[in-house]
């Protein structure tokens, strides 16, 4: 909302000598944000005078243009001018050569002499042109940046004015107002007019305000029998709410809708950002800024019978004054009349109606439409308006008459028409309900000790009706503050309206507890092990496709996944949520690597989503009403369980490339060293064996287990085939846990094992097996067998070629043995070797490798 200043004063204490910055200092006390300052005399400088033109001499030149030389008295006759520079006469009277031919000789203009800066930074000086010396121009309204029409120089007699020759013309027009411009929060509507704004401007210097609407409003006469016909007939109010509420028509006969709209009103107008079009619109527009009530104003001639406000039917058409033609929609409430439909109401007017050039007779609309009406055909029909602006902020109910009546005044004043005597108000507005605030919420609320006195003031500062209760005060806000709804709404004002700052900075004090949880703990730890090992956690969307689930949910290619659907997905290709950390972090990738980054190590701790039975949608309590244990239990069965899990990707290389380091391509080992270093973090030691998953590399995955056999989750190379498909790095490795489990695993107490002072006894043992045996089973069945001598084995080669049978391996480990209180013979180390080599015969056909 741009205000422009002179306007303000007219209704608030702004001091003559105040800028703009100045009141936006005070408006930002009342909590209305700055924007914009607005001054179109900084893109103006120098003489710019009204003048007369004394002779005006058509000229043909050889390109065959015709210009007209000119000469232009800048001064009074008999006075000097007194004006000095290149180019400027000192008996005041100017040659200029000027294109445009739309003036006669006697004609007042406005003349930029010698020295004057127009918009743009064009320079006026005296200058040689078409054979004369030009010292000045004549200006057109663009030329003054007032205007877009360049269709000839401004002929001030067009305006209704006649001003003193070498009277300042940028006074004359206005041009040395300024606006400053605020940003309207769309719980503030009111603040879209200056009568909204004077009374706020008013709030932050504590100084009374006077309602522009009074004066008026002692001046609308009563409503008549025999007013122009209304009817409100909506069959299909939007939630409950009838689009309309009041309708006021007043008539204005014997109009000239061709009278020049005066200078200070298009001065105005222009400031506060709105282009001046013709008397009557811009009568329209200025009572709409003036106090908040969009107008329009009908041909009373055009119009077929009375008008009717209802909804749209299927299939309606309507031509709107921007010359488009609308398919409507059965939720666009219209106005119609006996022709069918002729506006959108509170949006835009139709065309077969416009106020035109040969109008004589107006009908004035001022009218209250539904916010959420008005909302949704704006964004229905893309086709925000002025009028749509403010209609979808809420309009105050009772301001309808008072801008018909002022809009009836101004054209009476302006267009020389005359004011019908019917008066027509459809009226269906009801009061604002009260609200009851309690003596001691506003301080509670706000932490500040308010007195009654403080709090009575400003509730009847602000318009509202306050009357004094046993349990505190009922307050009936004004009709113009429809967004007070609330006590806590009262309370915001109170806060606002006695000043942000008397509120102390008081950090609250923290209550006392146990600080996080064990299992927050836990989580907290694995995340910074992960981060401290060089990964950089990220976040992604938890809405996934069903294909997306289906891939990574199940392990074989068709098993059933249940999925959770989003009843209103931002996306049909992502309607569902995850089950699966893994499709969000994979995108997460390909984004960074599309962006030039080559070598990225990311994780994520997240919940997924896994019903465990097929879910339907609940019905959820109502409002306003604590829910029983009966409706507590149905909602929880529609709750699916929501495990945390926890992810790693790796793609690249391990390390950047320098002198003194080789970095290595990233493999399966890193997504399987990331979940390890996870369960050891927990104390937990993971069970790796070989396995597949439909999204991993055949031959490259494995699987991970606590030391209970409870599954865990997966690591290793993705599958080729959806590397490519999802235009991944190549070898892209990646692991997935099962994070609540693991930690529901966590050791609680690590016992520490003393270090022996003996030294250990190594010997190796190759084994062949069948190629099935996953060497963690044999890994585990040679620990078993070995007894308590054994401190370590590893497995340290796998053959598989001449001298092994087909289907066969043969897997080589080193065992480890030490004693706590002595040394071990060879014979002890050997027994042991031997005793472990039995078990795993017994259990998996072991043989040791001749």
């Amino acid at each position: 909302m741009r205000v422009p200043l002179s306007w303000l004063r007219e209704h608030a204490p702004v001091p003559a000598d105040a800028t703009a910055e100045d009141v936006l200092a005070t408006l930002v006390q009342v909590g209305l944000e700055e924007e914009d300052v607005h001054r179109p005399a900084d893109e103006l400088h120098g003489p710019v005078v009204v003048g007369q033109v004394l002779s005006k001499e058509p000229e043909t030149h050889s390109n065959g243009k015709t210009v007209n030389w000119c000469t232009v008295r800048v001064v009074p006759e008999g006075q000097e001018q007194t004006l000095t520079g290149k180019g400027i006469d000192p008996s005041g009277v100017q040659g200029v050569i000027c294109g445009a031919h739309n003036f006669e000789v006697g004609d007042k203009v406005v003349v930029t002499l010698p020295g004057a800066v127009l918009p743009g930074n064009f320079r006026i000086s005296a200058r040689k042109t078409y054979g004369h010396t030009s010292a000045g121009m004549i200006a057109s309204v663009r030329e003054l940046g007032i205007g877009e029409d360049h269709d000839g120089i401004l002929v001030l007699s067009t305006l209704g004015l006649d001003p003193e020759i070498g009277a300042d013309a940028l006074e004359l027009l206005g041009l040395h107002d300024e606006a400053a411009e605020i940003n309207v929060t769309p719980d503030r509507g009111y603040a879209f007019s200056i009568r909204g704004v004077a009374r706020e401007y008013c709030h932050a210097v504590h100084q009374p305000f006077t309602d522009p609407a009074e004066a008026v409003a002692a001046r609308v006469p009563a409503p008549t029998a025999g007013g122009f016909p209304v009817t409100v007939d909506d069959a299909a109010p939007i939630h409950g709410n009838p689009g309309c509420t009041r309708f006021v028509a007043r008539t204005v006969t014997g109009i000239d809708a061709t009278a020049p709209t005066p200078p200070w009103m298009s001065a105005r107008l222009r400031l506060a950002g709105i282009r001046s079009i013709s008397l009557p619109v811009d009568i329209s527009n200025y009572v709409m800024l003036e106090f908040g009530q969009p107008l329009h104003f009908y041909d009373l001639g055009a119009l077929d019978g009375g008008i009717t406000v209802r909804r749209a039917a299927a299939g309606e058409t309507l031509t709107t004054l921007d010359g488009k033609q609308r398919t409507l929609d059965p939720e666009d409430l219209l106005i119609t009349d006996g022709s069918g439909p002729i506006g959108l109401a509170g949006v835009m007017g139709g065309a077969t109606t416009e106020v035109s050039d040969a109008t004589a007779d107006v009908l004035v609309e001022a009218a209250r439409f539904d916010e959420v009406s008005v909302a949704r055909t704006t964004r229905r029909h893309r086709l925000p308006s002025e009028a749509s602006k403010r209609f979808e902020r809420g309009v105050d109910p009772q301001i309808a008459p008072v801008a018909a009546q002022r809009a009836v005044e101004l054209l009476v004043e302006l267009a020389g028409g005359t004011a019908g005597p019917e008066v027509t108000d459809v009226d269906a507005t009801t009061a604002p309900d009260p609200i009851e605030l309690p003596w001691d919420y506003a301080g509670r609320r706000v932490g500040v000790d308010y007195t009654a006195e403080q709090v009575v003031s400003v509730l009847t500062e602000l318009g509202g009706q306050v009357r004094t209760t046993d349990e505190g005060w009922r307050v009936v806000p004004p009709s113009w503050r429809t967004d007070l709804l609330a006590k806590e709404d009262l309370v915001e004002e109170i806060a606002r309206l006695l000043g942000y700052d008397t509120i102390p900075s008081r950090l609250p004090v923290a209550p006392p507890g146990r600080g996080l949880t064990p299992e927050q703990q836990a989580r907290k730890r694995v995340a910074d092990a992960l981060a401290a090992a060089g990964l950089t956690e990220v976040l992604a969307y938890p809405f996934v496709s069903q294909d997306d689930n289906a891939l990574w949910g199940a392990p074989e290619p068709g098993a059933p996944v249940l999925s959770v659907k989003l009843a209103n997905p931002i996306s049909e290709a992502q309607g569902m949520l995850r089950v699966s950390l893994l499709p969000g972090l994979l995108e997460v990738l390909r984004r960074n690597t599309s962006r030039g980054f080559r070598d990225l190590a990311l994780y994520e701790v997240g919940r997924v989503f896994r019903p465990v039975q097929q879910l339907v949608t609940r019905t959820l309590p109502p409002l306003g009403a604590h829910p029983g244990q009966e409706v507590l239990d149905e909602l929880e069965t529609g709750i699916p369980v929501q495990p945390r899990h926890l992810a790693a990707v790796f793609a690249g290389r391990d390390a950047a490339e320098s002198p003194w380091v080789t970095p290595r391509p990233v493999d399966w080992q890193d997504a399987l060293d990331a979940a390890r270093l996870a369960g050891e973090v927990l104390g937990v030691e993971l069970t790796v064996r070989q396995g597949t998953h439909q999204a991993f590399h055949p031959g490259r995955t494995a699987v991970l287990s606590a030391p209970d056999g409870t599954p865990l989750g997966y690591a290793g190379e993705l599958h080729p085939q959806l590397v490519a498909a999802q235009d991944l790095p190549a070898r892209t490795v990646a692991m997935e846990l099962n994070l609540s489990s693991l930690i529901a695993a966590e050791v609680d107490v690590v016992q520490a094992r003393p270090i022996s002072g003996y030294p250990a006894a190594t010997q190796d043992v190759a084994l062949v097996v069948e190629e099935s045996v996953p060497a963690a089973e044999l890994r585990a069945a040679l620990e078993e067998g070995a007894g308590e001598l054994l401190e370590d084995v590893r497995v340290f080669d796998v053959y598989r070629g001449a001298g092994i049978e087909p289907g066969r391996k043969s897997v080589a480990l080193a065992l480890r043995f030490r004693a706590p209180d002595r040394t071990l013979t060879a014979d002890e180390a050997s027994a042991a070797r031997e005793a472990a080599v039995a078990v795993a015969a017994e259990r998996h056909g072991a043989v040791l490798r001749g």
